[in-house]
């Protein structure tokens, strides 16, 4: 799927992303990159972006991925998600880029990279496994 497909099954899906301001920046043949604009609500005390919000971006990147790769299977679901906050974000838009590790028949084991945008060093990495459901039978 291109990024733009991506998004448009995305946002019908789970209306959330959409209202949520994610975009997908691009979709190459080992990557993704995901877009969370900066928005001030998700800052924490301090003046950091939120754990959270970049939990969200670092799954939202996976499933970016899976879609991408495989297609519109709707019901791929997170198994498990791991962060590392590893400094504190500019105030600024957050981008993740999304690679798999291992890509198998029922899962997939994903890392996703994400900055604040205009900033070199990661400001987070997870590492995350999404169960892909078996095609219809038929």
């Amino acid at each position: 799927m291109t990024a733009t497909e991506v998004h448009d099954f995305i946002t019908a899906a789970m209306p959330a992303y959409g209202g949520a301001g994610f975009s997908v920046d691009a979709v190459e043949p080992d990557c993704v990159r995901v877009r969370f604009p900066y928005r001030e609500h998700t800052l924490r005390p301090g003046g950091s972006i939120s754990g959270p919000t970049m939990m969200t971006l670092a799954d939202t990147a996976m499933y970016v991925l899976i879609l991408a790769k495989l297609g519109p299977v709707a019901l791929a679901v997170t198994q498990n998600l791991n962060i590392h906050f590893l400094r504190k974000p500019r105030q600024a838009d957050l981008v993740a880029e999304a690679r798999f590790l291992r890509l198998g028949r029922s899962s997939a084991v994903i890392d996703v990279l994400i900055r604040a945008d205009g900033q070199d060093e990661p400001v987070a990495q997870s590492t995350g496994t999404y169960a892909i459901p078996a095609p219809p039978a038929g």
